[in-house]
């Protein structure tokens, strides 16, 4: 997935066709729709149904339209950035989530360590919320977080990707026998609450009316030691479906046939009055860039 076949889709999509995107980007029809293409290939999906009267987008066009648009954008304010002021320097103190630091963000670091040499990454994990009110006071200069879109008062944020959750229990776990689930099953069984304090288990227990006097509760700060607590069978677990892929695949934890009512992304956000900073600007498009290439990779 490359901006230059982003770009060609948010313009097709922009001006109604082919034709009039072609024009708009001073190139040739059949390289509008050689990007679109290898755009739909990438991702495994069709973007555009071709209908009589035009063309339409499908339901997965309208989900990567937002996606696309911050994309093209942060790139392009990184490249002016980097036009304007030089080669992003200085030291960034960046707040993630234990899971986001593990599992999404190593190949990020990687790619800013040997893109922008003189930036200077400083990557603490704690819950989102301390991170949030950490980047508003100005402890950190910006902050990884999964969350549910919402307006977050001071703040620039950006949507990196859908995260998907996933209940997960031992392979011994009663629950596992189950065809499917009810709440009731669900607010009866020992929670084991996993990087305690993140944002999408008080979106669970609030859609479930959660009542902590209803089933025990074992809060962990550890994605891995809450792995290994579901694993031996001391309850089940609400998770990003990425920080488990190895363990459902070897079988080491079950996913419960429970899916949650919300959604969740993993997302990016930083101080309003910090977003000329090329340091930052430059994080932001790295990070659009290598999560959208890491989830496309996993597709």
């Amino acid at each position: 997935m490359e901006t230059r076949q982003l770009l060609a889709f948010t313009t097709v999509v922009q001006t109604g066709s082919f034709t009039k995107a072609a024009a708009t980007l001073n190139c040739s029809q059949p390289t509008i729709t050689t990007r679109i293409k290898a755009l739909e290939e990438a991702l495994g999906v069709v973007l555009f149904r071709r209908l009589p009267r035009g063309i339409q987008m499908t339901s997965a066009g309208v989900e990567l339209l937002p996606f696309a648009r911050n994309i093209i954008n942060l790139t392009e304010k990184a490249r002016k950035a980097i036009t304007m002021n030089g080669e992003p320097h200085g030291k960034l103190v960046i707040g993630s989530a234990q899971s986001l630091t593990d599992y999404r963000l190593l190949p990020l670091i990687e790619y800013m360590c040997w893109r922008y040499p003189s930036v200077q990454l400083s990557l603490h994990s704690r819950n989102a919320l301390n991170n949030l009110n950490s980047v508003r006071d100005g402890q950190l200069d910006c902050a990884f977080f999964i969350g549910a879109i919402e307006p977050r008062e001071g703040l620039e944020t950006t949507v990196l990707c859908p995260e998907p959750l996933v209940m997960v229990a031992g392979p011994n776990h009663m629950l596992t026998q189950r065809q499917s689930l009810a709440e009731d099953d669900i607010t009866s069984s020992t929670l084991i609450r996993a990087e305690n304090g993140a944002s999408y288990h008080e979106l669970f227990e609030h859609s479930l009316g959660y009542d902590d006097t209803r089933a025990p509760v074992l809060e962990l700060d550890s994605v891995d030691a809450a792995k290994r607590a579901v694993a031996s069978g001391l309850g089940i677990a609400l998770m990003p479906e990425v920080t488990v892929s190895s363990e459902l695949a070897d079988g080491r934890l079950v996913r419960l046939p429970w899916s949650p009512t919300f959604r969740v992304y993993t997302q990016f956000g930083w101080r309003q009055d910090n977003s000329t900073n090329p340091a930052v600007t430059a994080l932001v498009s790295a990070a659009a860039q290598v999560v959208s290439d890491q989830v496309a990779s996993l597709t």
